[in-house]
């Protein structure tokens, strides 16, 4: 059987992009492993999906695969990808996309030039929802790693993350760190750890070691989490420039029940064919 398949990236986090509407294929984690290594195999970050709806309303399922196998709920970066490559295949012919995923609805808007805007729909700060062990919500969490105290905004995204406040992230200690408390008792589920400094008040850098896949070049729920952690504890404005090292992500989020909304690019790199 041959696979076709389309590589693309957000800034440097990269995927490979199946479209399953038009081929019928539905991938195993050991394929997923073999893909995704980039000594051997195509190389990527998370495999995405392209599906017929299960649902009323949308155009698109949108489901991702992490690099070890695993599906996971969102990804911020790739549903930009995503956008890009249904209006490039001709899947659509609209400029506003809903699409559905797992953890529910999310709007891709394709913008003039060239971005694409992503409603990421409200944070979910329930600890029960994100999910976190906790008996209640609060700002930050404290963890215990090694008997050493670190405090975490917790936020899902649609997926779980955790974010920690440093001085300086190309200092902090994001593949040490990260796997430790990405894999913490008190995340049922793992998460996604995000490792943030902040610049002014309408800025911040991050470092993200994701869930699943270690660090990558940009996380565009990790730069959603993160403004949101910034701007719920009073540290920056509402509209956020998040810098990681692929490049900068724009977030807003004008608080409470407001949506997140992230701009950035989303680029093809190749087409390919697997034989498979």
């Amino acid at each position: 059987m041959e696979l076709k398949f389309t590589k693309m990236q957000g800034l440097g986090n990269d995927f490979m992009v199946i479209d399953q509407i038009n081929q019928d294929f539905e991938p195993n984690p050991e394929q997923i492993k073999a893909w995704s290594d980039r000594n051997t195999g195509i190389g990527f970050d998370q495999l995405l999906l392209v599906s017929e709806p299960t649902k009323t309303g949308v155009e698109f399922r949108y489901r991702i695969f992490n690099a070890d196998g695993s599906e996971v709920e969102q990804c911020g970066n790739g549903a930009r990808c995503f956008a890009r490559f249904v209006a490039e295949k001709g899947l659509t012919q609209n400029r506003s996309i809903p699409v559905e995923t797992c953890t529910g609805n999310i709007l891709l808007e394709l913008k003039e030039d060239d971005n694409v805007t992503v409603n990421m729909g409200q944070p979910i700060l329930a600890p029960d929802a994100i999910p976190l062990m906790a008996d209640s919500a609060a700002e930050t969490y404290e963890f215990l790693v090694d008997n050493t105290a670190y405090q975490l905004s917790c936020i899902s995204m649609g997926n779980p993350h955790g974010v920690l406040l440093v001085n300086n992230t190309e200092t902090a200690p994001v593949n040490k760190l990260g796997p430790r408390l990405e894999n913490h008792p008190k995340f049922p589920n793992r998460a996604n750890i995000g490792f943030m400094q902040i610049i002014d008040r309408s800025s911040i850098k991050l470092r993200v070691f994701e869930r699943g896949v270690g660090e990558t070049r940009a996380c565009g729920t990790g730069a959603c989490a993160a403004a949101v952690a910034a701007i719920q504890r009073g540290l920056t404005d509402n509209v956020v420039a998040v810098t990681l090292p692929g490049g900068t992500l724009q977030i807003e989020w004008q608080g409470g029940n407001a949506p997140v909304l992230m701009t950035g690019p989303a680029t093809t790199v190749y087409e390919g064919i697997l034989v498979i």
